[in-house]
């Protein structure tokens, strides 16, 4: 799976942007009063105004052997969350895989992962916006996961990944996931204190040689569109 298009809102776009153009550095490729537009790898990512505060948990996956050089970049921009006050990287054993964690501009979590099994290393010594190569997760918190993983794998042709149906699962490949936690089960986003709050988003989603249009809300799937790609 590859998360081609993803939109998510926020009640402090002004925020918002300015941590992506000035702290970030990304190049904005659309703004108005209500949105702005950036590409990040492969992903085109909106952020839309809303009048309500959304809580997300997203995450960007660059190359494998970038996490040091990622660590040295962001530290420069940003103050990279602590797991249990002292270190900074979360290891994924099961995962085979390493991220960090930092807050974006509306307090969003949002995370760098590298994923060792999809051996995606580059030449480069150091870390810019270049190497990010898209974004990775998104999450989808939901008091049953059960039922949004068969609507998941019914109507868009994904697959349940790694985890549980009861307390936290995931859906997709490594290079793109829905992370399913259960918001009556896991009620915090790991490292953080951040609610699992159903928070709605919008998105285009390449499974296959298909892509689907989806929104998530109020904790469900709903499918609005599919083409070849």
């Amino acid at each position: 799976m590859k998360i081609k298009e993803i939109t998510l809102f926020t009640n402090q776009l002004t925020e918002q942007l300015y941590f992506y153009k000035k702290t970030l550095g990304f190049e904005i490729s659309k703004t108005s009063i209500r949105n702005f537009t950036l590409q990040i790898g492969f992903t085109k990512i909106t952020f839309e105004a809303s009048e309500q505060k959304h809580i997300y948990h997203y995450c960007f996956l660059i190359p494998s052997n970038q996490l040091e050089a990622a660590i040295k970049w962001l530290s420069s921009r940003l103050d990279i969350i602590k797991i249990e006050d002292k270190r900074i990287i979360q290891r994924f054993e099961s995962w085979n895989a390493d991220s960090i964690y930092f807050y974006d501009g509306a307090g969003n979590i949002a995370e760098f992962i590298v994923r060792y099994d999809l051996k995606n290393e580059t030449a480069k010594k150091e870390f810019d916006l270049s190497q990010i190569l898209c974004v990775n997760e998104i999450g989808m918190p939901t008091k049953n996961i059960r039922e949004v993983n068969q609507k998941l794998e019914t109507e868009l042709n994904s697959k349940f990944w790694k985890g549980d149906l009861e307390s936290f699962g995931t859906n997709g490949t490594q290079e793109g996931l829905f992370l399913l936690p259960n918001n009556e089960i896991k009620k915090e986003w790991f490292p953080t204190d951040l609610e699992t709050e159903s928070s709605p988003f919008y998105g285009i989603f390449e499974i296959g040689s298909y892509l689907y249009a989806m929104q998530f809300k109020k904790g469900k799937v709903n499918l609005f569109d599919k083409k070849k790609v």
